[in-house]
């Protein structure tokens, strides 16, 4: 019996030992990717910061995954605004942030984050499922040294609708091909023209509702240019930046997020200013809308995955990061102390875009619950009306009406499938 306990207890230490002197496995960093749909000039912009990230975390590193429709989520996703239903129908497959914060024991305090940019982030409870970390609002740019030519005071730019126009009667009669144009037709011409002058774009029971009277009154006007060569359209998404980009046209009115990128190139001296309000409707202008690109987190994440993705995100919701996020693609500064450090460290030029940005969007009196521009297949239904009435096809009332007719049929089965969880 002495015997056996001798030998039990010599073994147990032989074990011991064994397991204290073998050498701990190694198992390197956790890798976490980062999937995005940015153009190469964006993702070369964005490469640095996460490069800064890997430098400072050796024990976590990021990698920049380009996504094509159909991937599979990676551990985190870079959302853009023409994906956000799609990712919204298969929500079952992501982990709300604020839970992945707390799984990781990682302080987030969503209070921090501007109001504006958490409108449709947040659930029920007002929790954060997503960060808004590349976020604009659509705004008025003026070629200054077209209106120069045209006789315009450059540093007066159209305020209102009637004068945007004057300004491009003027700019057709010094010879500009293009006066005015727009990128993202669905997103400025619908939901932020709609929220800038007080108008709904959709009902009290959450249907389309798009085609009222200002609406209808704005497309027609765009109508009416088109046909006179004050108004050029080049395609549903950002095709007229690169026009305008090239000196092209003299107006163009797009995301302030382009503001940084115009600037840089310096081939023609760029204004910024507040999107055109109609002076004749009571109460505008009121406010635009914030959207763009959120981080979405995948479901099923190991722990150490887990605390990889909110050290990352704590990483991104950093004041420094947030300027740097700022100066590589003009986005807007998530919290009150990054945009409080925008205004000491971030040059005059870079300052005029955002400025204009802030005055829109904090005279917010009320937020949509359905946004046109993030309903892939609605957006699309828009666009195909709205080219319709510049074809002549279509009077802008029944192109509207036929768009929200459309739509909301296509919006029941985009409710239905997210009702599903797929």
């Amino acid at each position: 019996m002495l015997f056996s306990r001798v030998v039990f207890v010599s073994c147990a230490m032989a074990l011991s030992f064994s397991l204290q002197a073998a050498p701990a496995a190694n198992t390197g960093p956790v890798t976490i990717e980062l999937s995005h749909q940015l153009d190469e000039v964006q993702a070369e912009r964005l490469e640095p910061l996460v490069e800064n990230f890997n430098k400072q975390n050796k024990d976590v590193q990021v990698t920049l995954v380009r996504r094509v429709e159909g991937d599979a989520p990676r551990q985190i996703n870079l959302v853009t605004r023409e994906e956000y239903s799609r990712f919204m129908a298969s929500k079952a497959d992501f982990k709300p942030l604020h839970q992945v914060m707390r799984e990781a024991k990682v302080s987030f305090d969503t209070s921090k984050l501007a109001p504006e940019l958490r409108d449709g982030l947040v659930d029920s409870k007002g929790q954060l499922f997503a960060l808004p970390v590349a976020f604009s609002t659509p705004v008025l740019y003026i070629n200054k040294d077209a209106f120069r030519k045209a006789g315009l005071d450059p540093e007066s730019p159209p305020k209102t609708w009637a004068d945007t126009q004057d300004a491009a009667g003027k700019l057709v009669a010094a010879g500009s091909q293009c006066p005015y144009t727009t990128s993202w037709p669905a997103w400025i011409l619908i939901d932020n023209i709609s929220a800038w002058n007080g108008a709904d774009v959709n009902d009290a029971k959450g249907n389309l509702a798009f085609n009222g009277l200002l609406q209808i009154k704005h497309v027609a006007m765009m109508a009416t240019w088109y046909k006179s060569k004050y108004f050029s359209y080049f395609g549903r998404r950002d095709e007229a930046d690169r026009r305008f980009a090239n000196g092209e046209c003299g107006m163009l009115t797009s995301s302030s997020a382009l503001y940084a990128k115009l600037t840089e190139s310096g081939k023609f001296d760029v204004g910024v200013s507040s999107l055109p309000y109609h002076d004749d409707v009571r109460g505008a202008p009121q406010n635009t809308l914030a959207d763009g690109a959120s981080l979405w987190v995948a479901g099923g994440l190991k722990l150490a995955e887990t605390k990889g993705v909110a050290k990352f995100v704590n990483y991104v919701l950093g004041p420094e990061v947030q300027i740097g996020l700022t100066l590589a693609g003009g986005f807007l500064p998530m919290t009150s102390v990054a945009r409080a450090a925008a205004g000491s460290k971030l040059m005059k030029a870079d300052l005029d875009g955002l400025h204009v940005a802030y005055e829109q969007l904090k005279g917010k009196t009320s937020v949509p619950t359905v946004r046109v521009s993030q309903m892939e297949s609605v957006r699309r239904i828009v666009e195909e009306e709205l080219e319709s009435v510049w074809a002549n096809r279509k009077p802008a009332k029944e192109a509207l009406d036929n768009a929200v007719q459309r739509g909301n049929a296509a919006l029941q089965t985009l409710m239905a499938k997210a009702r599903m969880g797929r």
